[in-house]
């Protein structure tokens, strides 16, 4: 199960496998849990906003030292 303090360290991969990590979490996370994935690739601003935005999840991005970090909140609950 998923708790607040998740983090998924997905520097130095390049995209599409720091959206491919995050959806593998979200399969398993319940409504509300939260995630931290932090992503050195630039197309990660642009696909990590658009997946969440598609699939109902909520999102926070901020620029960190080099990287840029995504606060996930999964939103409706998982398809069975």
């Amino acid at each position: 199960m998923a708790t607040e303090t998740d983090t998924i360290d997905a520097r130095g991969l390049k995209c599409p496998l720091p959206v491919l990590k995050l959806e593998k979490w979200l399969a398993e996370a319940e409504p509300g849990a939260r995630l931290v994935l932090l992503a050195s690739d630039p197309m990660a601003r642009i696909d990590i906003p658009l997946h969440c935005r598609q699939q109902g999840h909520g999102f926070a991005e901020e620029r960190a030292e080099g990287y840029l970090r995504f606060v996930v909140t999964a939103g409706r609950a998982r398809s069975s």
